[in-house]
């Protein structure tokens, strides 16, 4: 028999690999179109301020990127989820170019906090330079 139950789930586990892959890069893709609509609504709300006189009410509470703020927490989870569906473990340099932090030193510090966190929460370990769940 040429396949066995091994080359099965080798095969599953590469197939599910690329469709958490193409919904990621999806995910990428809406959420730089939602910033491109937030900058968008911004700039209508700076000109109907100029036009009136009065100050722009403020939206949200942004990061200097102008990226609303998440929930606390909320880090860990992405992390997690993240960590989880790669099987084969992630380098931290690897975590941070698919979240989109690679170069926001906000950003990078905030995943190598909720690293620390998850490590001494038991929930990830590091193996060979990478994370993997625990």
């Amino acid at each position: 028999m040429a396949n066995t139950f091994q080359d099965f789930i080798a095969h599953e586990r590469e197939r599910l690999h690329g469709e958490r892959e193409a919904i990621f890069n999806q995910q990428q893709q809406l959420q730089e179109k939602l910033d491109a609509i937030n900058n968008e609504m911004r700039a209508i709300d700076a000109y109907e301020a100029a036009k009136s006189g009065k100050a722009a009410p403020p939206r949200q509470a942004a990061t200097r990127r102008g990226q609303p703020r998440a929930r606390r927490g909320s880090r860990r989870e992405q992390l997690l989820g993240l960590i989880s569906a790669n099987p084969g473990g992630l380098a931290r340099k690897d975590i941070l170019e698919r979240m989109g932090l690679k170069g926001d030193k906000a950003g990078e510090m905030s995943v190598s906090n909720a690293l620390t966190a998850l490590t001494k929460a038991n929930q990830v370990a590091r193996r060979e330079g990478k994370y993997v769940a625990a």
